[in-house]
């Protein structure tokens, strides 16, 4: 395997939150004023860090979101985390094969640190992530399509962007990806393969990824 590092989104590649929190996302902004559907936080939203919302909404109606509005947020999306999150099927199979090959994994989500932890307890995968290896775009204070949070990972972990492959499932993140210059694939579950155009390689089911990312030279 010629990869020294691989990066892993969180939300839609290590756990399934992206239907729960862009359902919560939706209903709260509209609930606010802003009506927004579900395939619209989606688009909008989708791998971008809180203050993307902030900064659509204030361009597109000329109005800020409440304080507290984070706040709130977060606390509705972790008590439907407990509720329902489960890890995505065959990601532990994953993180066991690279954990046997002694290949180096972290985490780079545009999610705070406390929902990343969250999730990780609540579908199960606490115990591959221990928090040396979680970074968020909250280290950095841009959130992805910024290539910061990933070139911030690397640099952390003692590796050469270039020697880097990201696993991603949102276009901002592969834009991210691309522009710190490194390897993605994108995993193509939630998000057409058109959209994640500039991956590397494309993959739709989990138990692919460990044979992309160790046939590719």
């Amino acid at each position: 395997m010629r990869y020294e590092l691989v990066i892993f989104d969180n939300d839609g590649v290590l756990v399934d939150s992206e239907p729960l929190a862009n359902t919560i996302l939706a209903g709260y902004l509209t609930e606010l004023g802003h009506p927004t559907s579900y395939e619209d936080s989606l688009r909008d939203y989708m791998g971008s860090a809180v203050h993307r919302v902030h900064d659509l909404v204030y361009e597109r109606s000329g109005q800020r979101l409440p304080g507290g509005f984070n706040e709130t947020l977060l606390e509705r999306t972790l008590t439907a985390f407990e509720r329902e999150l489960q890890a995505v099927a065959g990601i532990e199979d994953v993180l066991a094969g690279l954990r046997g090959a002694g290949v180096p994994y972290c985490v780079a989500s545009s999610s705070g640190h406390a929902r990343i932890r969250a999730g990780h307890r609540a579908a199960g995968l606490s115990e591959w992530f221990e928090d040396r290896i979680v970074f968020s775009a909250e280290d950095v204070g841009k959130g992805k399509p910024a290539p910061d949070l990933f070139l911030h990972a690397a640099r952390e972990m003692g590796v050469e962007p270039a020697r880097c492959v990201v696993v991603e499932d949102s276009p901002l993140g592969v834009q991210a990806a691309v522009a710190a210059g490194m390897d993605v694939y994108g995993y193509t579950a939630m998000t057409g393969a058109v959209k994640l155009g500039g991956s590397t390689g494309l993959f739709g089911e989990m138990k692919e990824l460990l044979g992309l990312i160790s046939t590719h030279r």
